[in-house]
């Protein structure tokens, strides 16, 4: 059973990962507000499902990745009703042929597609939900696993925190996990 440093040096360990550390408690305040406040095109509401869930575990990492870290294993954004109705969802280039020839979606990007026939009675937000990270697990003594990425503003003020450079080809990614079992 390895230890929340062992955890970490399992993730420092990584191809891609440029540092990795344990985020400051003195921190996680300014960023829980910060992610309460990002709103994405036509001013949709952006919630980081995946964040909250991090910050609930006994321990958080943070990761600075490069072009080189693997990509993540299911999708860290979709668009969904107030109902829980999927309206849109992140595309990844091993999951484009299911997309490429319908004709029930529409392209907001090269990697995120809409249902337009899918509607919703309330609102929409543009979720982050809380993702998988496979290399810690129950096998190496980490339990409760997420990761997420948080949003721009909240990339730049870790970086800031931190004194790391503002690089646009390096990002974030918080893991949260528990050493016992819940």
């Amino acid at each position: 059973m390895v230890n929340e440093d062992g955890a970490l040096d399992i993730i420092a360990s990584m191809a891609g990962v440029e540092k990795a550390f344990f985020l400051d408690k003195d921190i996680l305040g300014k960023l829980r507000e910060e992610e309460k406040n990002v709103k994405a095109i036509l001013d949709i509401t952006v919630r980081n499902d995946g964040f909250d869930a991090a910050l609930e575990r006994e321990h958080l990492i943070c990761i600075i990745k490069n072009i080189r870290f693997r990509p993540p294993p299911e999708p860290t954004v979709i668009l969904e009703g107030d109902d829980g109705s999927l309206m849109g969802i992140e595309v990844f280039p091993h999951t484009r042929a299911e997309y490429d020839e319908r004709e029930d979606v529409i392209w907001l990007s090269e990697d995120f597609v809409v249902f337009p026939d899918v509607t919703t009675m309330g609102r929409e937000y543009f979720v982050m939900p809380p993702v998988s990270f496979p290399e810690l697990n129950p096998d190496n003594g980490c339990y409760d696993v997420v990761s997420c990425s948080p949003s721009p503003t909240t990339d730049k003020m870790i970086k800031d925190h931190y004194g790391l450079k503002d690089d646009p080809k390096l990002a974030s990614i918080l893991v949260g996990f528990n050493c016992s079992q819940s």
